[in-house]
């Protein structure tokens, strides 16, 4: 019996070590990621913190909160329904 297991602890101890990498490799490559490619984590960590002046911006007003307008694109309610 014991040289029965002898023989499969290499195996095993081989199986286990390249499951777990292949366990790595996967959660780092399938982690969320910003657009820009980096992944979300690391783009969290970077950001700076937001300052007491820019806490009372357009946060919960319905605003673009930041978001780039194309020229001519307008957020208006009133120009929405006249396209017909």
């Amino acid at each position: 019996m014991g040289d029965v297991l002898s023989a499969l602890i290499p195996p095993a101890v081989v199986a286990t070590v390249f499951c777990a990498f292949v366990v790595k490799l996967l959660r780092k490559e399938m982690a969320p990621r910003t657009s820009d490619g980096r992944p979300v984590g690391e783009a969290r960590a970077e950001a700076p913190a937001p300052s007491p002046q820019d806490a009372g911006g357009t946060a919960g007003t319905g605003g673009n909160d930041g978001a780039p307008v194309r020229p001519g694109e307008d957020d208006s309610p009133s120009e929405q329904g006249s396209e017909h």
